[in-house]
């Protein structure tokens, strides 16, 4: 992986770090109104606990390739994304996270709110809407997990609205003409459905990061225990246990989306600080931190022996 923080350019006079200019590192993400001579700031090395694969790397290598990094909502290694384009991960991390939020709320009984109408409102617009835009830009970018995911979570949120926008399809008034149960079942059955495509998606981060697996860890719990919680109805309805817990998974989901969505976004040309992403042990990057730590076990051995 070839990145702008292990490929500083020198000044030949002063030996500072400076950026590449626009023309090398071929990234629309740093600043090039100084011409190429902003110096870097790095994080200090107590405190890089993995940091932002994407901050500042040079995308004119065609042979580079990223680590996983839930920023760009990448599980596997990856080439650097076209330089004309921006990184669309964190928008629809964003719209994914700031609807699941107020819906989880709601499950978990916030406020006594007892229906959850004002997520049509953000189900439609910014969970839906705009989380479909980001997931085609995945997909003009090259990145068929994001793509899908985005895309998939966006369809998701339009059609949650339509099921619940009153009047409109008259599909709850449809299913509980005669009695609620035929409803209770059919919203489980579908939250069951986003479980299982969530479980598929879980399975291709287990070799990324952990703020990554976690997302849709949480998320595929939250999905479980909703399924569960509408099918396992009474006379009261849906089971209220497992809605509530389904509702604190899903804010801790909505707060490790908008996690990730920040490593996206802030880097060494807008922070202070670059966000910890924590690769699993077992990763690429995992694996080759432990190569060089082996490695420099066994050069301090034979400097002391």
């Amino acid at each position: 992986m070839a990145t702008a923080s292990e490929n500083p350019a020198v000044a030949p006079a002063t030996g500072e770090q400076t950026f590449y200019s626009k023309e090398t590192n071929g990234t629309s993400a740093v600043d090039h109104a100084s011409a190429g001579h902003m110096k870097e700031r790095k994080p200090h090395h107590e405190y890089d606990y993995g940091g932002n694969p994407l901050a500042h790397y040079m995308s004119n290598n065609p042979d580079a390739r990223l680590t996983a990094f839930g920023g760009d909502f990448q599980p596997g290694l990856y080439k650097a994304p076209k330089s004309n384009f921006a990184n669309p991960a964190p928008l629809g991390l964003s719209a994914f996270a700031l609807t699941t939020f107020v819906l989880s709320l709601i499950n978990m009984g916030t406020l006594d709110i007892k229906h959850p109408n004002i997520v049509v409102a953000l189900a439609f617009g910014y969970g839906g809407l705009v989380q479909l835009l980001a997931g085609m830009w995945e997909m003009a970018v090259g990145n068929t997990f994001g793509a899908t995911a985005l895309s998939s979570y966006g369809g998701f949120w339009i059609s949650f609205a339509i099921i619940l926008t009153p009047g409109g399809f008259n599909i709850v008034a449809t299913l509980e003409k005669d009695s609620p149960d035929p409803f209770l079942n059919s919203f489980g059955l579908y939250l069951m459905g986003w479980f299982i495509f969530t479980t598929i998606l879980l399975m291709c981060t287990l070799r990324s990061t952990v703020a990554f697996f976690l997302l849709f860890f949480t998320l595929d719990i939250a999905f479980l225990l909703l399924g569960i919680g509408y099918l396992k109805f009474d006379s009261k309805g849906p089971q209220s246990g497992c809605i509530k817990a389904g509702g604190a998974f899903g804010i801790i989901a909505a707060f490790l989306a908008w996690y990730n969505a920040l490593a996206g976004i802030a880097d060494n040309s807008n922070s202070f600080f670059v966000i910890p992403v924590a690769h699993f042990p077992w990763s690429e990057k995992g694996m080759e931190r432990r190569k060089k730590a082996d490695n420099a076990a066994r050069e301090d051995a034979g400097h002391t022996a």
